[in-house]
């Protein structure tokens, strides 16, 4: 074996405990700024800021066979406290009877309007249809099955204060909670998702909008080239294009909406599958102008992207190895350090965990004040973090990289898990 390339294996377990080391402490660095500056001392989200001007705003709600959901999303979302907005639904070519529900909550919601597509074109191609019969330049674009809190639309509006802001991503927190993985969400959208935008918020460029909770401006979305029907999601595609457009996207914790989450291991990994495919379509998509430096304002979380698509392949060749040294197999690959079963390595990271749930605790309680009934789910999850993107990301890769024909960005309706009455 080339001496170049041993020297090169020689590295990765530095690599495999460094990354998700360095990326906890970046992430808490973030979120503790980011706490000390807009939230330290602030108002709680049940007491949003009065405004001079509440400017209207259009609440977008693209459905696809949302039958189950519809009548609790729409009827939350219309009795939001905020004095001009309106609601629009966008039945997608649903299969179920969403259309009749929806045409008969048009009859009882005054603010709900509805239309109603023939075919199934995708969220993309629903939210351009929502976004151009729109009657007000802010919008805020939901799930079918989230549920806004009521002062919602107030913070909405109060995120939107600053004129170079063109998106703005709510603060998703889980509904059903119910199994072991309904349980390691909350931990993940505290410990994880929260601090992540937090982190890039403070840093400058967000790498995504949450799709299931957020905000724009049609300027920006016109500049932007509007959502495209040919990506895999939608949400990470039009983020980039808004920032690359010159304008700002923000996290905004005060936006909260209520969403369910998959429950089955299945649902949870074709969600995450999901989502690593667009993460890897939006690396290839955009890696010629980043190399001509056209971007670089988004090169940092470029760059911290293409690590975290190495990491999973050094982790899954790292697994190799060491199943190969447990397995006796003196060969010139094997590489010194690596080994299945933690050292000193495993001790430090178990220590940051524990820092990384005090944090997500201190900036996290004002949203959800019985957090500490899931700090045991808060302290294991990046655990399983880090072991479903290194799965996941090694199943979307290949997926994408050899993926033949147009991407075309329908979907089908999502596991959201069980739910108590």
């Amino acid at each position: 074996m080339p001496g170049w390339l041993l020297t090169a294996l020689s590295y990765v377990p530095l690599f495999c405990f460094a990354y998700p080391f360095v990326m906890a402490w970046y992430w808490m660095a973030g979120g503790l700024l980011y706490w000390n500056w807009r939230e330290r001392g602030f108002r709680l989200p049940d007491d949003p800021p009065p405004l001079d001007h509440y400017p209207p705003i259009s609440v977008l709600v693209p459905c696809y066979n949302e039958s189950e959901t519809a009548i609790e999303t729409l009827t939350t979302a219309c009795a939001v406290d905020y004095p001009d907005f309106e609601v629009i639904a966008i039945n997608d070519g649903s299969r179920d009877d969403t259309a009749e529900i929806l045409d008969r909550l048009a009859g009882e919601l005054p603010r709900l309007r509805v239309v109603h597509l023939a075919e199934n074109g995708g969220k993309a191609n629903a939210l351009n249809v929502g976004a151009l019969l729109a009657t007000n330049e802010l919008l805020l674009c939901i799930d079918g099955d989230a549920l806004l809190d009521r002062h919602a639309l107030r913070w909405t509006a109060f995120n939107f204060l600053r004129t170079d802001v063109g998106a703005i991503t709510g603060n998703p927190r889980i509904r059903n909670r119910s199994s072991l993985l309904g349980k390691l969400q909350v931990g993940e959208f505290s410990s994880i998702v929260g601090l992540i935008k937090r982190a890039q918020t403070v840093y400058g460029r967000l790498f995504t909008v949450s799709g299931v909770a957020a905000g724009f401006r049609r300027r920006a979305l016109a500049d932007a080239g509007w959502w495209s029907s040919h990506t895999l999601t939608d949400d990470i595609d039009i983020t980039w294009r808004i920032q690359l457009a010159g304008w700002r996207a923000t996290y905004a914790p005060s936006v909260i909406v209520w969403i369910l989450m998959p429950e089955t291991l299945k649902g949870l990994w074709n969600q995450r599958v999901r989502w690593a495919e667009g993460g890897v379509q939006m690396m290839l998509d955009y890696g010629g102008p980043m190399l001509r430096g056209r971007m670089p304002s988004l090169l940092l979380i470029y760059v911290n992207y293409v690590l975290s698509v190495i990491w999973s392949f050094a982790m899954f060749l790292g697994v190799l190895i060491g199943l190969a040294a447990l397995l006796g197999w003196s060969s010139p690959v094997i590489v010194a350090g690596v080994s299945l079963v933690p050292a000193w390595w495993g001790a430090v990271l178990a220590v940051t965990y524990f820092a990384q749930a005090g944090v997500s605790h201190l900036v996290e309680r004002r949203y959800e004040p019985d957090i500490l009934k899931s700090l045991f789910w808060i302290v294991w999850y990046p655990l399983a973090f880090w072991m479903i993107a290194t799965l996941s990301t090694l199943r979307a890769f290949p997926r994408v990289l050899f993926r033949k024909g147009e991407v075309k960005g329908t979907w089908i309706s999502p596991d959201r898990g069980f739910r108590t009455q």
